[in-house]
């Protein structure tokens, strides 16, 4: 008997084989279950031959062997099994429930839906329902649940946020909205006034990912999908309110539906908070609108439009900890995006997308009074505007077996092109500065989809103007080791290993400040990065673990070094390489309906292992000391548990001793610090369908702590509110 064949749709069967049923899966609520493994199994519940479903939950199962009384079983890791009869006529269709640890799709890790059962890189991802459970505004308070990340805020909402990954510095982490990146150009991000408005969900892919994202992806790829309606459905509508501690205020509201084919979304909010120091009040606006549909019958092409803006205003106090605050300092931040995305399928197996974006970051920072506090103030006033035009073509096609071995596989081209600009303004010297770059990149990915071996290998060639070129690629791995059910179910490995590569910021390249002065010389920062673990699946999928071993190396990093010791003049230089490895441990539990549990822990074993001779000497950045600000010991837990109408959620967050300093603000100086366990409290009751109330108490027993030093945290604080769903 010649063996089976496994195709998707398009795919081209030998000329012996015949179909023996086409399809789609779906979930409960209708929407498209990819990369479902189908089954066709006769009377004697063997099986004949299988397939996997596409993006758009289609398959098509086809066979050298005639299958008669036969019926079809599709499966995924966080779905439980569906079967039905093969039809004699018309196609099979096949819902899949949700398991209680359910499975996310993601598009980070291969710029293709895929469950991340099958992905090799370790991946985080929070979606809708579990950014409304926690109630946070700002999208980096959620990061701080994610294995392997530390989050670190200088003071209250909308003072400077920086996001660390493994050990990465603060600007490896490749930022992106929809696919658009909206890092300032070299890789800096300020997750101060991100918001969770509009956001449907957010995706984490850790380690090295620039052989599809190119420059800035050396630790990591953080992408936020925006909300998107229903084509020809309602419309629905949601509105927030709530108030509390330090005059805090939200207001958010959204409204989604359909016409036609067409879809569309609508989100606005305001977030506004006194904070807990003086001169700190931090407002926030944030709208997101979405839309989009096929533009022709056929549903052959479709075009997609989105649109973002947040504008941020907030006192600068300093490091209120030590020393008294300074009441005039500002920052303004406004961040706009705006692109427009066409797809064409040309046929089930060949799919284009070509997308434009425009992405600008408005950054003012003033301080025109000299008021000292105990030890420096400097007067500035300036205002930087980061433009990024993205150019994006990207096709898939998708084709049969690889030799012998029954699968689908997938290669993906991708182009990339980034115009990047940017005008510095220095409004007291008074100078200006207009910089431009152009990159271009182009990334190659095969992926393979078998059985039990799921396979993803790609290369990218970057041309970067700031650096020329560079060549970096990546592999991941994710193999079912074990299949089974009941206590012990699949048990998957995976592993994955890459090169990243980072260009210079702008400031890096191009400041004229004399503090701070820009090197056109500057090589790029690299790294290279390995890790490998599993997940395991217990009691008929209400549980899972996953551990993962990491191993980075950062190399060719970029610091000032100071010049002139009297002036304190200083330039941009490559002075350092660091090495960080360690162990993410995270578990997902729902032992009961109504109960669910999450945690995870981190070990971080970081080290500066080179130094250039002409850099600063002393701690906390000599040769030996932890990455800056990088815990050894980290970790989350929450907890949530719904009965009824009632739901109550405790979440906490830990982090051991770090190297910090408090830049010689006190006679003896410090330069480490060592957090204490922060617990928030919630609980929600639905009064009816239609209205909720909720309460949330953060920091709940009351930690006096700085984080970093200098920087007071919030006390305990209280707040409430409403949620509104028609």
């Amino acid at each position: 008997m010649a063996p089976p064949v496994i195709a998707a749709p398009g795919d081209q069967a030998r000329q012996s084989s015949s179909p023996i049923v086409s399809g789609v899966v779906v979930d409960e609520q209708g929407a498209p279950v990819v990369r479902a493994r189908v089954r066709a199994i006769d009377s004697a519940a063997k099986e004949v031959a299988s397939a996997f479903t596409d993006d758009r939950g289609r398959f098509t199962i086809v066979s050298t062997t005639a299958c008669g009384a036969c019926r079809v079983e599709a499966s995924l890791a966080g779905f439980l099994n569906a079967s039905a009869a093969v039809p004699s006529t018309g196609e099979a269709r096949l819902v899949l429930t949700v398991a209680p640890v359910r499975e996310s799709v993601v598009v980070t890790p291969n710029r293709d839906q895929t469950p991340t059962s099958q992905v090799g890189s370790a991946v985080t991802v929070f979606t809708r329902e579990d950014i409304d459970r926690r109630g946070q505004p700002i999208v980096a308070e959620l990061l701080r649940e994610a294995p392997g990340i530390t989050v670190v805020r200088t003071g209250g909402f909308g003072n400077v946020t920086s996001v660390f990954v493994r050990g990465g510095e603060s600007d490896y982490n490749k930022v992106l909205l929809d696919g658009i990146p909206i890092n300032d150009p070299g890789g800096s991000f300020n997750f101060s006034n991100l918001t969770t408005g509009g956001i449907e969900r957010i995706e984490v892919v850790r380690g090295a990912q620039s052989a599809l994202f190119g420059s800035d992806a050396m630790a990591s790829v953080i992408q936020l999908v925006s909300s998107r309606g229903l084509s020809g459905a309602r419309p629905r509508a949601d509105f927030v309110a709530e108030g509390g501690s330090y005059s805090t205020s939200r207001f958010q509201g959204g409204v989604s539906g359909g016409a036609r084919r067409w879809d569309y979304a609508l989100s606005g909010g305001r977030f506004e908070t006194e904070n807990r120091a003086p001169n700190n009040d931090f407002e926030n606006a944030t709208f997101t609108a979405n839309g989009g549909g096929p533009i022709d019958a056929a549903g052959i092409m479709t075009l997609r439009a989105l649109f973002r803006t947040e504008r941020q205003h907030v006192g600068v106090p300093g490091a209120t900890g030590y020393t008294r605050p300074d009441m005039d300092a500002i920052y303004d931040r406004d961040q706009t995006t705006a692109g427009v995305s066409f797809e064409r399928r040309a046929s089930e197996a060949w799919r284009q997308q070509a997308a434009f974006s425009v992405s600008d970051a408005v950054q003012t920072s003033t301080n025109l009074i000299a008021d000292p506090p105990a030890f420096s103030d400097f007067t500035y006033d300036s205002r930087n505007d980061f433009r990024r035009y993205h150019l994006s073509y990207q096709s898939d096609w998708r084709f049969g077996a690889l030799a012998s071995m029954p699968g689908t596989q997938m290669l993906t081209v991708a182009v990339d092109y980034d115009g990047e600009r940017a005008t510095l303004l220095d409004r007291l010297a008074p100078s200006s500065l207009d910089a431009s770059r152009d990159n271009v990149g182009v990334s190659i990915q095969h992926q393979f989809t078998a059985t039990r071996l799921f396979t993803t290998a790609g290369l990218r060639f970057e041309h970067n103007d700031s650096f020329g070129g560079a060549v970096v690629p990546r592999v991941s791995v994710a193999f079912v080791a074990r299949q089974g059910s009941g206590r012990i179910g699949d048990t998957t490995l995976r592993g994955s290993a890459g090169l990243g590569v980072k260009e210079p910021t702008i400031l890096e390249s191009f400041s004229q400040n004399y503090f701070y002065l820009g090197n056109p010389d500057l090589k790029p920062e690299r790294s290279r990065t390995f890790d490998a673990g599993f997940e395991q699946r217990l009691f008929d999928q209400r549980a899972k673990v996953e551990l993962m071993w990491f191993d980075g190396t950062y190399r060719n990093q970029i610091a000032t070094r100071t010049l002139e010791f009297v002036t304190y003049s200083g330039q941009f230089f490559n002075i350092g390489e660091t090495r960080a490895r360690g162990l993410e441990l995270s578990a997902d539990l729902a032992p009961l309906p109504g109960l669910r549990a999450r945690g995870g822990y981190t070990f971080l074993a970081s080290e500066i292992v080179e130094v250039d001779a002409t850099a600063p000497p002393g701690p906390p950045f000599e040769l030996g000391s932890w990455a800056f600000r990088r815990p050894r010991h980290s970790g989350f837990l929450d907890l949530s548990a719904t009965r009824g109408k009632i739901s109550v959620d405790l979440s906490g967050v830990f982090s051991g001793r770090r190297t910090d300093s408090d830049f010689y603000a006190l006679p003896t100086p410090v330069f480490e610090s060592n957090l204490p366990a922060v617990w928030s409290l919630g609980g929600r009751y639905r009064m009816t369908r239609q209205l909720e109330l909720f309460v949330r108490i953060e920091n709940l027993t009351d930690e006096d702590y700085m984080d970093p030093l200098g920087y007071p945290a919030w006390e305990r604080s209280a707040h409430g509110g409403l949620r509104v769903r028609f």
